[in-house]
C-alpha cells in the first residue's frame, strides 16, 4: 500500500527506461517529453494508477505535452502517472507524485502501490425540507417490450412528490394500449393517448403542460432507471440556482455515454443494472461536468427555466433530435447552466422507436438547424466534451468497471444503510453488521458527548469516517453525509439514540427513516445481541428481522403502488 508519510528518496534518473520522459510536476501540472512518447507509437494513453485517463495523439510540432490537474481524479493525494502505447506496454517508468506538492523531474515522492479511490467532494445538499414536485414525462411510440421495462423500473425505483405522465403518441402497435391500460387508474400516474400522431416534440410539450407548475424529467421510453435516480438529479439541480438542466449518464447515449464517448458501453457482466447504478452512485458523486446542452433521454428541467424561455420548439424539431439542445441554448442566453450528474446511471436501449437509420437522418436535420441558430455550438460542445471534469468522470467509471481497487471482488455493489445507535453501541452492532453485509453495506452514526461520529465497517472492523460537534446546523452536516456516502436507508435503533436534525436531513435527501425505538420485538433481539456472552445466533435473528424490515420500508417509501422487488 502507498505510504503517506515522508516522501520516498528520489530515484536516480538513469533508472528510467526512457530517460527524461517526465519533464515537470509542480503539484498540479504534469509535463512530459513528446518526442519520447512519439518514438514508441502513434497514440499514447496517459494513465493514473494504471487506468486510462486520456488518449492522446502526439503532435510532432509540440516538444512538450502538459495537463493540468485541479484535483486528484482518484481522490487521493498519491498519484501514479504512466504513459502507455495504445493497447501496449508502459513507456518509460511510472512516476509516483503527490498532488499539491512539486517534484523534481522523474523523481518519485512516495513508493508503493496505488491506493483505492476516495469519494470526491459532493455538491452541497439543497436547503429544503421536502423536494419540489416533479413530473416524469415519458412520450411513447410502439416498442411495447421496452416501454414495459421502462415503467417497471420507474415503479420500482421512484419516490418523493412525483407524478408519472405517460403519453402514447398514437402507437400503431395495439400492445401499447393494452399495456398502458393497466396503469390508467393508479394514483399519481396519468395516461394520455393522442388521437393522431403529434410527433415526439409536441407530445413532450403536451406532457410539460400537463405537469402544471412541477419540475419536469424528460425520459425516453426505452430507458431503465435505478436506485435513487431522481433524488440524484434533483439534488444536483438545486445545489445551485443557476443550474437549469441535469442529465444522467448512460451506457448508450452519445455524448453522455460512460466511460467512452459516443459508444455503446457494456456494463460489467457480473452486475445487474441496479448494481451498476449503485456503483456509480457510491463512487461518482461530485463529478458534474458542464456542457452547452443536456440530453432528453433522461434530463431534469427546472420549471423556472421553462417559465423563462418556453418549451421545446416543435416547429423546428417536430420529431426530436435537436429540440433539447435548442432549449438549453436559449436557457444559456439568460444565465442557466447545464450539467451532467455522473452518479446517476440510466440504461438506454436507443433507437427502439425510430431505428438507427431514421435516427441518423433526424440527427443530421436537427444539427443543420442548430448550426444556423448557434454558429459556435459545435465548437463549444467539442471543447467541453474533453474538459478535465469530464475526463475525471470517465476515468472513475473505467476504474470502477475494472474493479481496479478490488472493492467488489467479494461482494457486488449493495444498498447502503446508516444505523443510528447510542453512545456505547458501535462495537455492539459489529456482529450484526457482519451478518448484514452480504446484502447491505453498513455505516454507523453515534453520539459521543456532543459529537456525532460516522463509522464505516471495512476490513472486519469499524473505521471513523467523519466527526461533527453538534451546533445549530446539524441537519446540514448529516445531510451532507447522507449525500456523500449515498445512504439509501436510515435505521434508528433506539429512542436513546441522538437524532437531532436527522429527520430533517433525511427528508431533505428523500432517504427513508426506519425508527425501531418502539418496536418491542426488535428491542428484545437487540438487547439479546448486545448482552455480554450472548448467543451469536441472536445477531442472525436480528439480521433476519432487519431483512424483513428494510424491503418493507422501501416499499412504503415508494411513490407508486404495488412495488415489488425493492432491493
Amino acid at each position: 500500500m502507498a505510504q503517506t508519510g515522508e516522501p520516498a528518496p528520489a530515484r536516480d534518473a538513469s533508472a528510467l527506461a526512457a530517460p527524461g520522459l517526465w519533464a515537470a510536476w509542480n503539484g498540479r501540472r504534469l509535463v512530459w517529453r513528446n518526442d519520447v512518447a512519439r518514438s514508441h507509437c502513434g497514440e499514447v494513453e496517459l494513465c493514473i494508477d494504471d487506468v486510462i485517463f486520456e488518449r492522446i495523439v502526439p503532435d510532432p510540432s509540440i516538444p512538450l505535452c502538459e495537463r493540468e490537474f485541479a484535483f486528484s481524479p482518484s481522490g487521493r493525494d498519491e498519484i501514479v502517472f504512466s504513459l502507455r502505447a495504445a493497447g501496449g506496454g508502459v513507456i518509460g517508468s511510472r512516476w509516483h507524485v503527490l498532488h499539491g506538492r512539486a517534484a523534481p523531474a522523474g523523481m518519485d515522492q512516495w513508493q508503493g502501490d496505488a491506493r483505492a479511490m476516495r469519494p470526491l467532494a459532493a455538491a452541497l445538499p439543497p436547503r429544503w425540507t421536502h423536494a419540489p414536485a416533479t413530473a416524469i414525462v415519458v412520450p411513447i411510440y410502439n416498442s411495447p417490450h421496452w416501454v414495459q421495462c421502462c415503467i417497471t423500473a420507474l415503479l420500482r425505483w421512484t419516490s418523493g412528490d412525483v407524478r408519472l405522465i405517460l403519453i402514447d403518441d398514437a402507437s400503431g402497435d395495439a400492445q401499447i394500449a393494452t399495456l398502458l391500460a393497466a396503469y390508467a387508474d393508479r394514483p399519481h400516474i396519468l395516461v394520455r393517448r393522442n388521437a393522431d400522431n403529434l410527433g415526439y416534440t409536441r407530445s413532450t410539450n403536451l406532457g410539460i403542460e400537463l405537469a402544471g407548475d412541477a419540475d419536469v424529467v424528460l425520459l425516453n421510453s426505452d430507458t431503465q432507471v435505478g436506485p435513487r435516480w431522481l433524488q440524484g438529479l434533483r439534488q444536483v439541480a438545486y445545489a445551485d440556482e443557476r443550474i437549469g438542466t441535469v442529465t444522467a449518464v448512460s451506457d448508450n447515449a452519445g455524448a453522455f455515454s460512460v466511460p467512452e464517448l459516443e459508444q455503446a458501453c457494456a456494463v460489467p457482466s457480473r452486475w445487474s443494472l441496479p448494481m451498476t447504478q449503485r456503483a456509480l452512485l457510491q463512487n461518482i458523486g461530485g463529478c458534474l461536468p458542464e456542457l452547452p446542452t443536456g440530453n432528453g433521454f433522461c434530463m431534469f428541467v427546472k420549471r423556472a427555466l421553462l417559465d423563462r424561455v418556453g418549451v421545446l420548439d416543435a416547429e423546428a424539431f417536430p420529431s426530436g433530435y435537436g429540440e433539447e439542445n435548442d432549449l438549453c441554448q436559449r436557457a444559456e442566453r439568460v444565465g442557466y447552466r447545464h450539467v451532467i450528474a455522473g452518479n446517476v446511471f440510466v440504461h438506454h436501449e436507443r433507437s427502439a422507436s425510430f431505428g438507427a437509420e431514421r435516427r441518423a437522418t433526424l440527427g443530421a436535420q436537427g444539427m443543420q438547424v442548430l448550426r444556423s441558430r448557434y454558429p459556435d455550438y459545435e465548437a463549444r460542445v467539442g471543447a467541453t466534451l474533453f474538459s478535465f471534469e469530464r475526463r475525471v468522470l470517465d476515468y472513475r467509471v473505467r476504474r470502477i468497471y475494472a474493479d481496479r481497487d478490488g472493492v467488489y471482488t467479494a461482494l457486488p455493489p449493495r444498498p447502503r444503510v446508516l444505523l443510528v445507535v447510542g453512545r456505547d453501541e458501535p462495537a455492539a452492532v459489529a456482529t450484526l453488521v457482519c451478518v448484514l453485509r452480504a446484502l447491505y453495506e453498513c455505516f454507523v452514526l453515534s453520539d459521543d458527548a456532543g459529537h456525532l461520529r460516522l463509522w464505516r465497517y471495512q476490513d472486519a472492523g469499524f473505521h471513523a469516517e467523519r466527526e461533527y460537534a453538534l451546533m445549530t446546523d446539524a441537519e446540514r452536516c448529516i445531510g451532507g453525509w447522507l449525500l456523500k456516502f449515498a445512504i439509501e436507508l436510515v435505521h434508528v435503533f433506539s429512542a436513546q439514540a441522538d437524532n437531532r436534525g436527522l429527520q430533517v436531513a433525511a427528508a431533505c435527501m428523500d432517504v427513508p427513516v426506519l425508527d425501531s425505538g418502539a418496536d418491542a420485538q426488535f428491542q428484545v433481539l437487540r438487547r439479546s445481541m448486545s448482552m455480554e456472552g450472548a448467543d451469536p445466533a441472536a445477531s442472525v435473528q436480528l439480521a433476519d428481522y432487519c431483512n424483513v424490515l428494510y424491503p418493507a420500508c422501501w416499499r412504503d417509501h415508494a411513490r407508486f403502488a404495488d412495488v415489488e422487488g425493492v432491493r
